[in-house]
């Protein structure tokens, strides 16, 4: 059986697609594990993931596929493991911004790795 690649490096998968039980908003979810590295490509990556997942919204697909989600509201969350950088910041903004006005809520979410030493574990 063959694993398909998810993440930002794939903008064919929606990485995770669900309700949001506490908002009742539909949530595309889309990770990044690795660190932001500055580069272009991945910038452009990011790209491509934001546009395929606003296509899918706002195209109909998410609708036609799934009928009972007519009339909720849809967000786009990034979920990433390290801060994202600059230059990433910067394309999120406009991203945020251009989909804003689409009605599309974006988020992101930067988890940690936090180890032992954080006081967040008990002992």
């Amino acid at each position: 059986m063959k694993k398909t690649q998810t993440g930002i490096a794939n903008p064919a998968v929606i990485d995770l697609f669900g309700v949001d039980q506490r908002t009742g908003e539909v949530s595309l979810v889309m990770n990044e594990p690795r660190p932001w590295d500055g580069g272009d490509e991945q910038l452009h990556e990011l790209q491509e993931k934001f546009n395929a997942y606003a296509s899918f919204i706002l195209d109909g697909e998410m609708m036609e596929a799934h009928p009972e989600l007519v009339g909720r509201k849809a967000r786009i969350e990034l979920r990433c493991q390290h801060m994202p950088n600059e230059e990433a910041l910067g394309l999120l903004r406009a991203i945020h911004d251009q989909l804003e006005l689409q009605a599309l809520n974006v988020e992101v979410v930067v988890g940690h790795g936090c180890g032992d030493q954080c006081g967040c574990h008990p002992e």
